[in-house]
């Protein structure tokens, strides 16, 4: 997607994964679900909202007997919901919009992974969640980050790794620096910026803003005093906060309209 106006400079690139491509009508449907609190739509409002987004209806009936054969989405009395594992997602990706971050005072979490005998899908699943936890793997089976995150550790790790806190010896600037790619990461997300103000189509739009939700779950969410200059991480999410208070104002208007 390309949107030129020539009263604007032209953006940068995006990078292949993060440039927006045209949604399916799943990911429609699943990304004004996980817009939405709790995530749950009549089937005639979902209806309305998604002929906004260019999903005609035989589409979006199709795909909603997909999503609910699939286990995505449950059928309730008026409409459908999200299913509980894809809850978990809004949660994670409401914490990327809004991290719950505390004073950093030098502490660092590391997991260490002591089981053993595990398969390749047991161990990749292992890595998985521990990235989703913002933890960045300094070698193999030892995982850390700074001690600013007030989010709790699930229980079930214990069974596979050991927790403590830990304080590195030599620069926790430098240290955190080879753990993330840093430079990489704030790139992206001004590329991002540079396009999130430009007019389009709802549904390009849509799919812009679906781009940015995934970079912002990579965002490492560091300490100030361990970030580059400028770090652009706080005026992506009020872009992303800014936009869903617009979306949220399209739906309303489209459903109160039915």
């Amino acid at each position: 997607m390309r949107m030129n106006d020539p009263a604007l400079p032209d953006a940068p690139a995006l990078p292949d994964d993060l440039r927006p491509r045209p949604l399916s009508a799943r990911s429609v449907v699943l990304s004004l679900l996980l817009g939405t609190h709790p995530p749950e739509l009549p089937a005639r409002e979902l209806g309305r909202l998604v002929e906004g987004f260019d999903v005609g209806g035989s589409t979006l009936r199709a795909a909603l007997s997909r999503m609910v054969a699939a286990g995505d989405l449950r059928r309730t009395d008026a409409g459908y919901r999200l299913s509980d594992r894809l809850v978990q997602r809004q949660r994670r990706q409401d914490e990327a919009v809004r991290p719950r971050t505390r004073a950093w005072d030098g502490d660092w979490e590391m997991v260490v992974v002591t089981a053993t005998g595990r398969g390749p899908a047991e161990r990749a699943d292992l890595r998985t969640r521990l990235a989703a936890l913002r933890l960045a793997e300094l070698r193999e089976g030892v995982w850390l980050r700074p001690a600013n995150l007030s989010r709790p550790l699930p229980a079930g790790l214990d069974r596979v790794a050991q927790r403590c806190t830990a304080r590195p010896a030599g620069s926790a600037r430098d240290l955190a620096a080879s753990l993330w790619p840093l430079d990489a990461w704030s790139g992206t997300a001004r590329a991002l910026l540079a396009h999130v103000g430009r007019p389009g189509r709802p549904a390009d739009r849509l799919a812009l803003f679906a781009a940015v939700v995934r970079h912002l779950l990579a965002d490492p969410v560091l300490p100030p005093d361990l970030l580059p200059a400028g770090w652009p991480g706080d005026a992506l999410r009020a872009a992303y906060a800014d936009y869903r208070r617009e979306l949220t104002g399209q739906v309303r208007a489209r459903v109160g309209g039915a």
